[in-house]
């Protein structure tokens, strides 16, 4: 599947000594096991600790896997949940990942108090600057206690560990949340897809080309209003 590089497009390197990335919905409590691949839902998270506002999306294009694919089995010790002291649980982690991810934002409709912040060469240039900078946030893979990196790349650049395989499949996965404020229902769903890795890379439908989903909650949007609780990107710039 060979797409049209949208407008609004950063490529960035993506590394760390660990990762581990699961479906939420089962990393509450207990043993946690990462799947091979990165998820959609990850990578947005990575974007949004890059720079982010409410007024775009980040929209995930593809990720290629640069090493390759090691696991190791770790004893952890997490807080308990609703009680004082820790848990004993063993998690199995990635181990030394490198990636290199295309992902571009588009405007978010269902925010239209914010549609005087669509200024779209102001926000790409803040997202680069921001990328170079290393991000904005924290940049974790997964989880917390995986410490991520990035830095700015070319996609395709250099030699990955999985260029001369044609396909390796990873069955069902986790993709990602459709949140209220992104999709203008008051509701939570968790999206699905098949995953499969050609030469090294993983396209990903977008969201709303998931055909699997499941409810998870009602839910409300959370407000912004620009000059209460969110600059305009014209200030943001200008603080820069």
């Amino acid at each position: 599947m060979t797409r049209q590089t949208p407008k609004n497009t950063i490529s960035f390197k993506l590394y760390g000594r660990y990762a581990l990335f699961a479906d939420p919905i089962t990393r509450i409590g207990g043993e946690k096991c990462s799947y091979h691949v990165p998820t959609y839902e990850a990578i947005k998270g990575v974007l949004k600790s890059i720079y982010w506002k409410p007024t775009f999306i980040w929209i995930v294009d593809k990720v290629r896997v640069i090493k390759p694919i090691r696991t190791q089995t770790k004893g952890t010790k997490p807080l308990k949940w609703a009680k004082a002291g820790n848990d004993l649980s063993i998690y199995t982690f990635l181990r030394d990942v490198e990636y290199q991810v295309q992902a571009h934002f588009e405007w978010n409709h269902h925010r239209p108090e914010l549609a005087q912040d669509r200024v779209d060469g102001k926000h790409y240039a803040i997202a680069r600057r921001m990328l170079e900078k290393g991000g904005r946030q924290d940049v974790f893979l997964g989880v917390r206690d995986c410490q991520g990196y990035v830095e700015p790349c070319e996609f395709d650049d250099g030699t990955g560990y999985y260029d001369d395989i044609d396909e390796l499949g990873f069955g069902r996965m986790f993709h990602g949340f459709d949140y209220p404020d992104e999709t203008g229902v008051n509701e939570m769903y968790k999206r699905l897809w098949q995953a499969t890795m050609r030469q090294g890379v993983l396209e990903f439908p977008r969201p709303e080309e998931c055909d699997m989903r499941d409810r998870i909650c009602a839910m409300e949007p959370k407000m912004f209003n620009i000059g209460e609780n969110i600059l305009d990107v014209t200030t943001e710039e200008a603080a820069l």
